[in-house]
């Protein structure tokens, strides 16, 4: 059987910038891949304005609500188990706030030059172009396998998923006792309203989020404000006196009790850089933007700003109402401590409240992104049942690509059991986003290397290069520390080994090198075809790529 050439790409008028509905029909020309159609399809925008319904609060919405969910409520109690002193965990949240600056520069140039669906999907496709379609599988099988309502849980405390978080704290808040059976139950109805809501009703889901994302800032403002009250001893708000009096920010306390050991540090950054993930939010929705590349130069900062500032003072604010001791012995989240203290026992209720409402919105983000990353997919024509995943029926937005995030974190939050299992299931999910940022930012450095210039990038925005290096360092650090066997104290399961999750994490991806392999190379070269790409447009204006196979003997 003669070998075949590599398989060509049909290009077209057709940009991957136009969102799916389309008022005017194109049709396809045959001809091979131009090094310059990616810069005409990155630079070519639509006014779609149905499509185009996403403003400046919407895009900074999205990224703060995906980055604010847990973590500003639990990760400083463990954040101050692992560096041992106050002045510590704050050198950790510079140095996350450091990293995901770094990671939104990159971002943001990638956002301005290729202003469309899909975030890192189009971003990796453009730089990783050979073995053609290869990237696009691997990027998939996480795209696809991965439940990403899981992934950003990682690393808070008891290892739970945020829906279950969500679940747990809306319990509490009507003064039920979460059980492991009613929380499931409550967590897939919290997922299954989100789901409705995102794919039925995509508008208000929409102004859903924002409102959730003004609610939220109102909250941690609050928290902020009252905390600097005490500490500046307004009257009312003074802490109870049956309870430790703090004394974290004199000198000499500040740095007392600072951990040394390496690992403890190590884990502690590793926890505070992941609290910081989901400045990359809003490139998922470029196409749905008003005046994409403007926005993202301006929500990213806006949002990130927001949050590193929210980090911030909201930590003083605890840290000026409850005492280290406090937080290191008594088992509960440093916010528990902080209302008790202040405004008495009785609003640990509102406070679940207010927790589980954070998470919600948190959960409405990352669905709202990844159900357009399916999305996505499905227009490219590589998935079985592609058509369908491209479509925008039957309510105008990505309900298919929304419906597989919902069934495969529906599968997780039911069937992943307590213990090791729970935590393999959580830190699995997370390793690929460490894999993904680390593929963005080397290709970030390579674009602007001389062997890309071929490529012909000028993006409208352009990262300093000390950032897109840092960001690629931080990423490697990431892939690096799950290899490293932990120190005493510090173990990651009971019973399974420490890396069980990388492996399972890379045999994910296996799978997506596999199915190209099978579809892409090795069955066009055992049955004797090329696959050449179309783009094919419907009577409806929806357009997705499909594969004809053209016989060898007729090139």
């Amino acid at each position: 059987m003669p070998h075949s050439p590599p398989v060509p790409l049909v290009t077209s008028s057709y940009s991957e910038t136009e969102p799916l509905l389309r008022h005017a029909h194109r049709s396809v020309s045959d001809g091979t891949e131009a090094e310059s159609g990616w810069s005409n399809a990155a630079n070519k925008l639509t006014n779609d304005s149905d499509r185009r319904q996403l403003g400046l609060l919407s895009a900074i919405s999205l990224i703060f609500n995906r980055i604010i969910g847990t973590g500003v409520f639990a990760a400083p109690s463990i954040l101050l188990e692992s560096s041992g002193s106050v002045g510590l965990t704050f050198v950790m949240w510079i140095i996350g706030a450091s990293v995901s600056a770094a990671g939104a520069a990159v971002y943001v140039e990638f956002g301005t030059g290729l202003p469309q669906n899909g975030g890192e999907k189009a971003y990796l496709e453009y730089i990783y172009r050979r073995p053609q379609f290869l990237i696009t599988c691997v990027y998939a099988s996480y795209g696809i396998f991965l439940g990403h309502l899981s992934a950003a849980s990682v690393a808070f405390g008891e290892c739970k998923l945020p829906i279950s978080l969500c679940a747990r704290h809306a319990l509490h808040a009507f003064g039920s006792q979460p059980t492991a059976t009613n929380t499931r139950i409550v967590a897939w109805l919290a997922l299954t309203l989100c789901f409705a809501i995102h794919g039925i009703f995509p508008r208000f889901g929409v102004k859903l989020q924002d409102i959730l994302g003004v609610f939220k800032l109102g909250i941690l403002l609050l928290i902020s404000a009252s905390g600097f009250f005490s500490m500046f001893g307004m009257p009312g708000f003074s802490v109870g006196e049956k309870h430790d009096q703090p004394h974290n920010f004199k000198w000499e306390t500040f740095w007392e009790g600072s951990n040394t050991n390496a690992s403890a540090f190590t884990n502690g950054i590793y926890i505070v850089i992941w609290s910081f993930i989901g400045y990359s939010n809003a490139n998922y929705a470029l196409s749905e933007v008003q005046n994409p590349v403007r926005t993202i130069k301006r929500a990213a900062p806006i949002a990130l700003s927001l949050v590193t500032t929210a980090y911030i003072s909201v930590n003083i604010a605890y840290y000026a109402v409850v005492s280290k001791a406090d937080i290191l012995n008594s088992g509960t989240i440093a916010a528990a401590l902080f209302f008790r203290n202040l405004f008495g026992p009785a609003t640990e209720q509102i406070l679940s409240a207010v927790i589980a409402l954070s998470i919600l919105g948190n959960i409405l983000a990352i669905l709202f992104a990844q159900g357009r990353v399916n999305q996505e997919l499905g227009r490219e024509g590589i998935l079985p049942y592609s058509r369908l995943l491209a479509s925008n029926d039957p309510f105008n937005g990505p309900f298919c690509g929304l419906f597989i995030e919902y069934l495969v974190s529906t599968l997780t939050v039911i069937l992943a059991p307590p213990g090791d299992a729970y935590k393999f299931t959580v830190n699995y999910l997370s390793y690929p986003v460490a894999m993904i940022y680390a593929l963005i930012s080397a290709g970030r450095l390579l674009l602007h290397s001389k062997p890309y210039t071929s490529y012909n990038w000028h993006p409208p925005y352009r990262a300093p290069m000390y950032l897109a290096i840092f960001f690629f360092l931080s990423n490697v650090f990431l892939l690096i520390v799950p290899l490293i066997p932990p120190s005493a104290g510090y173990e990651v399961y009971e019973h399974l080994p420490y890396y069980s999750h990388v492996v399972m994490a890379l045999s994910i991806g296996s799978v997506g090198v596999i199915y190209w392999f099978i579809c892409f190379d090795w069955m066009p070269r055992k049955k004797g075809y090329h696959l050449v790409q179309e783009v094919v447009t419907e009577d409806n204006n929806i357009s997705y790529k499909v594969f004809k196979r053209i016989p060898v003997h007729s090139q």
